[in-house]
Protein backbone atom coordinates (compact mmCIF):
# COMPACT_ATOMS: atom_id res chain seq x y z
CA UNK A 1 0.00 0.00 0.00
CA UNK A 2 2.72 2.38 0.79
CA UNK A 3 4.10 1.53 -2.75
CA UNK A 4 1.17 2.35 -4.46
CA UNK A 5 0.85 5.78 -2.61
CA UNK A 6 4.22 6.88 -3.59
CA UNK A 7 4.37 5.65 -7.15
CA UNK A 8 1.29 8.71 -8.63
CA UNK A 9 4.29 10.97 -6.57
CA UNK A 10 6.78 9.50 -8.77
CA UNK A 11 5.25 9.86 -11.91
CA UNK A 12 4.34 12.89 -11.41
CA UNK A 13 8.28 14.06 -10.85
CA UNK A 14 9.50 11.91 -13.70
CA UNK A 15 6.80 13.64 -16.36
CA UNK A 16 8.20 17.04 -14.46
CA UNK A 17 11.56 16.41 -14.32
CA UNK A 18 12.19 17.14 -18.62
CA UNK A 19 10.39 20.64 -18.28
CA UNK A 20 12.30 21.51 -14.94
CA UNK A 21 15.44 21.29 -17.40
CA UNK A 22 14.08 22.18 -20.45
CA UNK A 23 15.76 25.39 -22.64
CA UNK A 24 13.60 28.46 -23.04
CA UNK A 25 12.04 28.62 -26.67
CA UNK A 26 13.61 31.18 -28.82
CA UNK A 27 12.15 33.97 -29.46
CA UNK A 28 10.18 34.53 -32.65
CA UNK A 29 12.37 36.70 -35.05
CA UNK A 30 9.89 39.79 -36.49
CA UNK A 31 11.87 41.86 -39.37
CA UNK A 32 11.37 45.50 -40.29
CA UNK A 33 12.61 46.83 -43.06
CA UNK A 34 13.01 50.95 -43.75
CA UNK A 35 15.22 53.17 -45.75
CA UNK A 36 15.58 55.71 -43.19
CA UNK A 37 18.59 57.53 -43.24
CA UNK A 38 21.74 56.58 -41.19
CA UNK A 39 20.67 59.06 -38.49
CA UNK A 40 17.11 57.91 -38.62
CA UNK A 41 17.64 54.59 -38.61
CA UNK A 42 20.11 54.70 -35.36
CA UNK A 43 17.02 56.01 -33.48
CA UNK A 44 14.93 53.90 -35.18
CA UNK A 45 16.91 51.41 -33.48
CA UNK A 46 16.48 52.61 -29.87
CA UNK A 47 13.42 52.29 -30.16
CA UNK A 48 13.15 48.57 -31.17
CA UNK A 49 15.60 48.24 -28.47
CA UNK A 50 13.01 49.06 -25.88
CA UNK A 51 10.94 46.84 -27.38
CA UNK A 52 12.90 43.60 -27.19
CA UNK A 53 13.92 44.29 -23.51
CA UNK A 54 10.41 44.64 -22.35
CA UNK A 55 9.52 41.41 -23.39
CA UNK A 56 11.05 37.67 -24.17
CA UNK A 57 8.73 36.25 -26.74
CA UNK A 58 10.19 38.23 -30.25
CA UNK A 59 13.14 39.77 -31.38
CA UNK A 60 12.23 42.64 -33.86
CA UNK A 61 14.91 43.06 -36.48
CA UNK A 62 15.82 46.02 -38.61
CA UNK A 63 16.25 45.38 -42.18
CA UNK A 64 17.37 48.07 -44.89
CA UNK A 65 14.98 47.56 -48.05
CA UNK A 66 16.05 47.48 -51.49
CA UNK A 67 14.06 47.59 -54.46
CA UNK A 68 12.83 43.81 -55.15
CA UNK A 69 13.09 42.93 -51.64
CA UNK A 70 9.76 40.84 -50.67
CA UNK A 71 7.36 42.13 -47.58
CA UNK A 72 8.98 41.75 -44.29
CA UNK A 73 6.93 41.04 -41.21
CA UNK A 74 6.81 45.29 -40.98
CA UNK A 75 8.00 47.79 -43.79
CA UNK A 76 8.06 51.16 -43.13
CA UNK A 77 7.02 53.36 -45.74
CA UNK A 78 7.68 57.27 -46.88
CA UNK A 79 5.57 59.51 -48.24
CA UNK A 80 7.44 58.90 -51.57
CA UNK A 81 6.95 55.37 -51.38
CA UNK A 82 3.43 54.60 -50.30
CA UNK A 83 1.74 54.33 -53.54
CA UNK A 84 3.87 51.70 -54.81
CA UNK A 85 2.91 49.49 -51.82
CA UNK A 86 -0.72 50.86 -52.65
CA UNK A 87 -0.37 49.40 -56.09
CA UNK A 88 1.01 46.07 -54.90
CA UNK A 89 -1.67 45.76 -51.49
CA UNK A 90 -2.09 42.18 -51.78
CA UNK A 91 1.27 41.43 -50.94
CA UNK A 92 0.44 42.95 -47.45
CA UNK A 93 -2.26 42.37 -44.66
CA UNK A 94 -4.78 44.85 -43.61
CA UNK A 95 -3.64 46.01 -40.30
CA UNK A 96 -7.00 46.24 -38.68
CA UNK A 97 -7.17 42.51 -39.53
CA UNK A 98 -3.91 41.85 -37.63
CA UNK A 99 -4.48 43.46 -34.69
CA UNK A 100 -8.50 41.87 -34.12
CA UNK A 101 -7.07 38.18 -34.75
CA UNK A 102 -3.99 39.13 -32.51
CA UNK A 103 -6.74 40.29 -30.02
CA UNK A 104 -5.01 43.58 -29.34
CA UNK A 105 -6.95 46.61 -28.44
CA UNK A 106 -6.77 48.63 -31.37
CA UNK A 107 -9.54 51.73 -32.59
CA UNK A 108 -8.34 53.42 -35.65
CA UNK A 109 -11.51 56.16 -35.18
CA UNK A 110 -8.74 57.55 -32.40
CA UNK A 111 -6.76 58.56 -34.93
CA UNK A 112 -7.73 61.75 -36.51
CA UNK A 113 -8.91 61.63 -39.88
CA UNK A 114 -6.96 63.69 -41.33
CA UNK A 115 -3.70 61.23 -40.42
CA UNK A 116 -5.43 58.34 -42.31
CA UNK A 117 -6.17 59.47 -45.24
CA UNK A 118 -5.37 56.96 -48.18
CA UNK A 119 -4.68 54.21 -45.66
CA UNK A 120 -8.23 53.51 -44.84
CA UNK A 121 -10.98 51.83 -46.66
CA UNK A 122 -14.52 53.08 -47.51
CA UNK A 123 -15.97 51.96 -43.54
CA UNK A 124 -13.22 53.32 -42.16
CA UNK A 125 -10.51 50.39 -41.68
CA UNK A 126 -6.66 51.34 -40.94
CA UNK A 127 -5.15 48.90 -43.75
CA UNK A 128 -1.86 50.62 -42.33
CA UNK A 129 -0.49 52.58 -39.42
CA UNK A 130 0.07 56.22 -40.10
CA UNK A 131 3.08 57.24 -38.53
CA UNK A 132 5.64 59.99 -38.52
CA UNK A 133 3.61 62.31 -39.80
CA UNK A 134 4.32 66.17 -40.41
CA UNK A 135 3.14 68.94 -42.58
CA UNK A 136 4.85 71.69 -43.78
CA UNK A 137 5.07 75.44 -42.03
CA UNK A 138 7.58 78.35 -42.19
CA UNK A 139 11.27 78.40 -40.52
CA UNK A 140 13.11 81.79 -39.77
CA UNK A 141 16.24 82.65 -38.73
CA UNK A 142 15.86 84.52 -35.90
CA UNK A 143 19.24 86.34 -36.11
CA UNK A 144 19.43 86.87 -39.66
CA UNK A 145 15.91 88.66 -39.23
CA UNK A 146 17.74 91.10 -36.86
CA UNK A 147 19.95 91.69 -39.23
CA UNK A 148 17.42 92.54 -41.67
CA UNK A 149 15.62 95.08 -38.97
CA UNK A 150 13.33 92.69 -38.98
CA UNK A 151 11.23 91.66 -35.65
CA UNK A 152 11.75 88.10 -35.57
CA UNK A 153 8.82 87.40 -33.15
CA UNK A 154 6.33 88.74 -35.75
CA UNK A 155 7.36 86.03 -38.78
CA UNK A 156 5.43 87.02 -42.07
CA UNK A 157 1.89 85.15 -41.96
CA UNK A 158 1.38 85.77 -45.83
CA UNK A 159 3.02 85.64 -49.30
CA UNK A 160 3.52 89.09 -49.42
CA UNK A 161 5.00 89.50 -46.38
CA UNK A 162 7.28 87.18 -47.02
CA UNK A 163 8.29 88.73 -50.03
CA UNK A 164 9.26 91.81 -48.28
CA UNK A 165 10.83 90.07 -45.68
CA UNK A 166 12.99 88.34 -48.24
CA UNK A 167 13.67 92.07 -50.06
CA UNK A 168 15.09 93.49 -46.00
CA UNK A 169 16.79 89.80 -46.07
CA UNK A 170 18.50 90.63 -49.18
CA UNK A 171 19.68 93.95 -48.33
CA UNK A 172 21.19 92.59 -45.68
CA UNK A 173 23.35 90.26 -47.02
CA UNK A 174 21.76 87.85 -47.78
CA UNK A 175 22.43 85.53 -50.38
CA UNK A 176 19.44 83.13 -49.30
CA UNK A 177 16.59 84.81 -48.34
CA UNK A 178 14.13 82.12 -48.70
CA UNK A 179 14.01 78.31 -49.75
CA UNK A 180 12.21 75.17 -49.75
CA UNK A 181 12.67 71.63 -49.23
CA UNK A 182 9.91 68.74 -50.90
CA UNK A 183 8.46 71.66 -53.72
CA UNK A 184 5.69 69.59 -55.02
CA UNK A 185 4.31 68.38 -51.51
CA UNK A 186 4.73 71.81 -50.05
CA UNK A 187 4.32 74.18 -53.18
CA UNK A 188 1.42 72.06 -54.95
CA UNK A 189 -0.34 70.05 -52.94
CA UNK A 190 -0.21 71.91 -49.76
CA UNK A 191 -0.37 75.58 -51.79
CA UNK A 192 -3.25 74.18 -53.19
CA UNK A 193 -5.18 72.88 -50.06
CA UNK A 194 -4.09 75.91 -47.86
CA UNK A 195 -5.22 78.62 -50.71
CA UNK A 196 -8.36 76.63 -51.45
CA UNK A 197 -6.96 75.36 -54.82
CA UNK A 198 -8.01 72.23 -56.59
CA UNK A 199 -5.21 69.28 -56.63
CA UNK A 200 -7.71 67.57 -58.78
CA UNK A 201 -11.24 67.77 -60.11
CA UNK A 202 -14.80 65.40 -59.10
CA UNK A 203 -13.75 62.82 -61.99
CA UNK A 204 -9.95 62.55 -60.29
CA UNK A 205 -7.85 64.57 -63.25
CA UNK A 206 -5.07 66.44 -62.20
CA UNK A 207 -6.65 70.02 -61.98
CA UNK A 208 -3.11 72.13 -59.94
CA UNK A 209 -2.94 74.75 -62.76
CA UNK A 210 -5.76 77.21 -61.59
CA UNK A 211 -5.05 80.73 -60.67
CA UNK A 212 -3.70 80.24 -57.20
CA UNK A 213 -0.85 77.76 -58.50
CA UNK A 214 -0.01 79.83 -61.95
CA UNK A 215 0.01 82.93 -59.45
CA UNK A 216 2.45 81.53 -56.36
CA UNK A 217 4.58 79.75 -59.15
CA UNK A 218 4.75 83.13 -61.01
CA UNK A 219 5.54 84.79 -57.66
CA UNK A 220 8.80 81.73 -56.93
CA UNK A 221 9.80 82.98 -60.17
CA UNK A 222 10.35 86.07 -59.62
CA UNK A 223 12.03 86.05 -56.67
CA UNK A 224 14.43 83.54 -58.23
CA UNK A 225 15.20 86.33 -60.77
CA UNK A 226 15.67 88.78 -57.94
CA UNK A 227 17.77 86.39 -55.71
CA UNK A 228 14.77 86.48 -52.97
CA UNK A 229 14.51 82.22 -53.70
CA UNK A 230 17.28 80.07 -53.21
CA UNK A 231 16.63 76.80 -54.71
CA UNK A 232 18.85 73.52 -53.77
CA UNK A 233 16.95 70.43 -55.23
CA UNK A 234 13.87 68.05 -55.10
CA UNK A 235 14.34 66.64 -51.56
CA UNK A 236 15.98 68.36 -48.30
CA UNK A 237 19.11 69.81 -49.17
CA UNK A 238 17.23 73.62 -48.33
CA UNK A 239 16.67 72.23 -45.01
CA UNK A 240 20.60 71.24 -44.21
CA UNK A 241 21.38 74.81 -45.78
CA UNK A 242 18.65 76.26 -43.22
CA UNK A 243 20.38 74.60 -40.66
CA UNK A 244 24.20 76.59 -40.80
CA UNK A 245 22.73 79.45 -41.15
CA UNK A 246 22.76 79.73 -44.91
CA UNK A 247 19.25 80.91 -45.58
CA UNK A 248 16.74 83.57 -43.65
CA UNK A 249 13.69 81.48 -44.53
CA UNK A 250 12.72 77.95 -45.24
CA UNK A 251 9.14 75.80 -46.08
CA UNK A 252 10.06 72.20 -44.97
CA UNK A 253 8.45 69.99 -42.48
CA UNK A 254 6.99 70.81 -39.11
CA UNK A 255 9.04 67.58 -38.22
CA UNK A 256 12.43 69.35 -38.77
CA UNK A 257 11.68 71.52 -35.36
CA UNK A 258 13.39 68.96 -33.12
CA UNK A 259 16.44 68.11 -35.41
CA UNK A 260 17.16 72.53 -35.54
CA UNK A 261 16.45 73.16 -31.96
CA UNK A 262 18.79 70.24 -30.71
CA UNK A 263 21.37 71.87 -33.64
CA UNK A 264 21.44 74.78 -31.99
CA UNK A 265 23.64 76.28 -34.49
CA UNK A 266 20.34 78.45 -35.48
CA UNK A 267 17.96 80.30 -33.25
CA UNK A 268 14.79 79.08 -35.12
CA UNK A 269 11.52 80.75 -34.82
CA UNK A 270 8.70 78.18 -36.55
CA UNK A 271 5.14 80.22 -37.79
CA UNK A 272 2.58 78.72 -39.84
CA UNK A 273 3.03 77.95 -43.64
CA UNK A 274 2.24 81.61 -45.60
CA UNK A 275 -0.72 82.40 -47.32
CA UNK A 276 -2.41 83.91 -50.02
CA UNK A 277 -4.41 86.90 -48.70
CA UNK A 278 -5.87 88.33 -51.66
CA UNK A 279 -7.50 84.95 -52.18
CA UNK A 280 -10.70 84.66 -50.82
CA UNK A 281 -10.94 81.75 -47.83
CA UNK A 282 -7.46 81.31 -47.49
CA UNK A 283 -5.74 80.25 -45.17
CA UNK A 284 -8.17 76.90 -45.45
CA UNK A 285 -5.71 74.00 -44.14
CA UNK A 286 -2.69 72.37 -44.78
CA UNK A 287 -2.02 68.23 -45.39
CA UNK A 288 -0.24 65.53 -42.80
CA UNK A 289 1.78 63.11 -44.61
CA UNK A 290 4.50 61.17 -43.39
CA UNK A 291 5.60 57.10 -42.90
CA UNK A 292 3.47 54.29 -42.39
CA UNK A 293 3.69 50.91 -41.01
CA UNK A 294 2.40 48.09 -43.88
CA UNK A 295 2.35 44.81 -42.63
CA UNK A 296 3.26 41.77 -45.08
CA UNK A 297 0.92 38.68 -46.23
CA UNK A 298 1.79 35.10 -45.69
CA UNK A 299 3.35 35.30 -42.01
CA UNK A 300 1.91 32.65 -39.14
CA UNK A 301 -0.38 33.21 -36.64
CA UNK A 302 2.21 33.77 -33.83
CA UNK A 303 4.45 35.83 -36.14
CA UNK A 304 1.32 38.70 -36.58
CA UNK A 305 0.99 38.30 -32.86
CA UNK A 306 4.21 40.01 -32.33
CA UNK A 307 4.21 42.61 -35.20
CA UNK A 308 0.40 43.83 -32.68
CA UNK A 309 2.62 43.93 -29.87
CA UNK A 310 4.56 45.96 -31.83
CA UNK A 311 1.72 48.10 -33.14
CA UNK A 312 0.47 48.60 -29.95
CA UNK A 313 3.81 49.55 -28.33
CA UNK A 314 4.01 52.36 -31.18
CA UNK A 315 0.42 53.72 -30.00
CA UNK A 316 1.50 53.99 -26.03
CA UNK A 317 1.17 57.86 -25.00
CA UNK A 318 4.29 57.95 -23.77
CA UNK A 319 6.05 57.16 -26.62
CA UNK A 320 3.96 59.03 -28.93
CA UNK A 321 5.12 61.98 -26.36
CA UNK A 322 8.75 60.75 -27.28
CA UNK A 323 8.17 60.91 -31.02
CA UNK A 324 7.05 64.62 -30.72
CA UNK A 325 10.02 65.59 -28.50
CA UNK A 326 12.83 63.67 -30.52
CA UNK A 327 11.80 64.18 -33.99
CA UNK A 328 8.23 66.26 -33.68
CA UNK A 329 5.97 64.06 -35.47
CA UNK A 330 2.58 64.63 -34.56
CA UNK A 331 1.06 62.92 -31.62
CA UNK A 332 -1.59 59.84 -33.36
CA UNK A 333 -4.09 60.20 -31.10
CA UNK A 334 -5.66 63.05 -28.71
CA UNK A 335 -4.64 61.40 -25.29
CA UNK A 336 -1.27 61.12 -27.01
CA UNK A 337 -1.09 64.99 -27.94
CA UNK A 338 -2.59 65.61 -24.65
CA UNK A 339 0.29 64.07 -22.74
CA UNK A 340 2.45 65.68 -24.82
CA UNK A 341 1.45 69.24 -24.41
CA UNK A 342 1.15 68.31 -20.65
CA UNK A 343 4.82 66.67 -20.40
CA UNK A 344 6.80 68.70 -22.64
CA UNK A 345 7.78 72.47 -22.25
CA UNK A 346 6.56 75.07 -23.83
CA UNK A 347 8.89 76.31 -26.64
CA UNK A 348 9.48 71.91 -27.67
CA UNK A 349 5.33 71.91 -28.37
CA UNK A 350 5.93 75.39 -30.45
CA UNK A 351 5.69 73.37 -33.73
CA UNK A 352 3.01 70.73 -32.59
CA UNK A 353 0.73 73.62 -31.71
CA UNK A 354 1.56 75.75 -35.50
CA UNK A 355 0.95 72.25 -36.87
CA UNK A 356 -2.14 71.66 -35.41
CA UNK A 357 -3.84 74.64 -36.13
CA UNK A 358 -3.10 73.91 -39.77
CA UNK A 359 -4.55 70.79 -39.98
CA UNK A 360 -8.07 72.09 -39.12
CA UNK A 361 -10.81 71.66 -41.70
CA UNK A 362 -11.87 69.54 -44.77
CA UNK A 363 -8.84 70.16 -47.27
CA UNK A 364 -6.59 67.64 -44.62
CA UNK A 365 -8.99 64.96 -46.39
CA UNK A 366 -7.71 65.08 -50.03
CA UNK A 367 -7.48 62.09 -50.77
CA UNK A 368 -4.49 62.30 -53.97
CA UNK A 369 -1.54 63.97 -53.36
CA UNK A 370 0.93 64.59 -56.25
CA UNK A 371 3.86 63.95 -53.90
CA UNK A 372 2.93 60.88 -53.02
CA UNK A 373 2.84 59.05 -56.52
CA UNK A 374 6.37 59.28 -57.96
CA UNK A 375 6.15 59.69 -61.14
CA UNK A 376 3.61 62.79 -61.08
CA UNK A 377 5.68 63.96 -58.43
CA UNK A 378 8.93 63.88 -60.59
CA UNK A 379 6.93 65.60 -63.64
CA UNK A 380 5.74 68.06 -61.34
CA UNK A 381 9.04 69.06 -59.77
CA UNK A 382 10.91 69.37 -63.48
CA UNK A 383 8.20 71.75 -64.65
CA UNK A 384 7.94 73.88 -61.42
CA UNK A 385 11.62 73.47 -61.92
CA UNK A 386 11.63 74.99 -65.17
CA UNK A 387 9.44 77.72 -64.54
CA UNK A 388 11.47 78.95 -61.77
CA UNK A 389 14.59 78.65 -63.69
CA UNK A 390 12.31 81.29 -66.14
CA UNK A 391 12.31 78.25 -69.11
CA UNK A 392 8.93 78.02 -69.06
CA UNK A 393 6.30 80.92 -68.07
CA UNK A 394 3.95 79.94 -65.24
CA UNK A 395 0.56 78.77 -66.84
CA UNK A 396 3.08 77.25 -69.57
CA UNK A 397 4.29 74.52 -66.86
CA UNK A 398 1.84 74.01 -64.77
CA UNK A 399 -0.52 73.04 -67.72
CA UNK A 400 1.98 70.87 -68.62
CA UNK A 401 2.82 68.97 -65.69
CA UNK A 402 -1.24 68.46 -65.21
CA UNK A 403 -1.04 67.24 -68.85
CA UNK A 404 1.69 64.87 -68.30
CA UNK A 405 0.88 63.72 -64.80
CA UNK A 406 -3.03 62.88 -65.81
CA UNK A 407 -1.17 60.42 -68.65
CA UNK A 408 1.10 58.97 -66.12
CA UNK A 409 -1.96 59.16 -62.97
CA UNK A 410 -4.73 56.40 -63.63
CA UNK A 411 -3.52 53.23 -62.29
CA UNK A 412 -1.34 54.63 -59.41
CA UNK A 413 -4.63 56.87 -58.43
CA UNK A 414 -6.98 53.79 -58.18
CA UNK A 415 -4.33 51.88 -56.17
CA UNK A 416 -3.99 55.43 -53.96
CA UNK A 417 -7.82 55.56 -53.47
CA UNK A 418 -7.47 51.65 -51.59
CA UNK A 419 -10.22 50.60 -53.31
Amino acid sequence: MRLLKFLPSAVAIVLAAPLAFSVSAAPIPIDLSHRLDEGQGERLEKFVARFNERQKDYQLNITRRVDGDAPKHINLVTREEQAKFQASKADFKPLYQVMKQAKQPFDSRKLSPDLRVGLDDAKGNLFALPVALSTPVLYINKAAFRKAGLDPEKPPKTWAETQKAADKLFDSGSACPYTTSWPAWVHIDNLSAWNGGEIADAKGKLDFNGLVQVKHTAMLTTWSKAKFFAYFGRRDEADRRFAAGECGMLTSTSSLYGALRDDRQVETGVSALPYHDDVQGSPQQTLADGASLWIGAGKNADEYKGVAMFISFLLEPDLQVEFTALEGFLPMTPVARAAANSKLLQADVANLDVAYLQLQGKGSLYPLRVSQIEPVRVIVEEELEAAWDGRKPAKEALDNAVERGNEALPAALKAQLLK
